[in-house]
């Protein structure tokens, strides 16, 4: 039976853990390394970091934090924030990372996407799509953490990053982040039907239940989350968890 990679999304503010509901009121949340260690005990599939001020303030994710996590993580991480050349992605992977995660750049040069792919291969650069809707414009992704909207609807944004060698494509609801009432199941799923690569859900898982429901009805390859992971319940008191192997049933 196939079962989606289940994966913690680990929002970062330079060296900080926090969590954002809706791309605002970020809350501190702790020591990213601690939550390595506990993800480590309950044997998370994989984890990704991503830096939600590094583009903004034109800087790079700590790379000193990367090989932090790197000698910590007993399983396969991502990581993004800031990425913008070759060096950047050599920088990431010799910490550690076994994927970057691009969202500016690649709205800003989607051809550097291809640039990255042919030099590290499809399966390292992951591209992730901020999508909300525009005042009269519709669906759009969206750039620097959510403040600035950009001219691509979300489906043709994801077919020219996957015709540009993207391995993999985090689709990411910025209405629902934080809020734990599910996932954009018909966002997902249209973009899930119109590429061939795989597509992580995100934004809005606040039960179990909606990890199985996204895989089913819109087609996620891969299941991620932030606040089902950091949070006991929708009470947010800070709980680090993770659901047993056979606790889901994705059948």
């Amino acid at each position: 039976m196939f079962r989606p990679r289940i994966i913690p999304v680990l929002l970062l503010n330079n060296l900080a853990l926090v969590k954002s509901i809706q791309f605002k009121n970020h809350k501190y949340i702790g020591d990213p390394i601690n939550a390595v260690k506990i993800f480590n005990d309950l044997k998370a599939d994989e984890l990704m970091f991503l830096d939600i001020e590094a583009s903004k303030n034109s800087r790079l994710i700590s790379l000193d934090l990367v090989k932090r996590v790197g000698e910590e993580a007993n399983m396969p991480f991502a990581v993004g924030g800031g990425l913008k050349c070759l060096a950047d992605i050599k920088g990431i992977i010799n910490a550690g990372a076994e994927k970057v995660v691009i969202n500016t750049y690649a709205a800003q040069n989607p051809d550097f996407i291809r640039e990255a792919s042919e030099s590290y291969g499809s399966s390292t650069i992951v591209v992730c799509i901020d999508v909300k809707k525009k005042l009269f414009k519709g669906l759009r992704t969206w750039i620097f953490s959510g403040s600035r909207s950009t001219a691509y609807n979300p489906i043709e944004f994801a077919q020219l990053m996957e015709k540009n060698g993207a391995g993999e494509l985090i689709i990411q609801s910025i209405d629902r982040d934080g809020k734990m009432e599910g996932y954009d199941i018909e966002l997902i799923k249209s973009i899930s039907k119109s590429v061939s690569v795989p597509v992580v859900a995100l934004g809005g898982a606040g039960k179990k239940e909606d990890l199985i429901d996204v895989h089913r009805n819109a087609y996620a390859n891969a299941v991620g989350a932030g606040s089902l992971f950091v949070y006991q319940s929708k009470k947010r008191g800070v709980l680090i968890n993770y659901p047993k192997k056979n606790e889901l049933t994705f059948e």
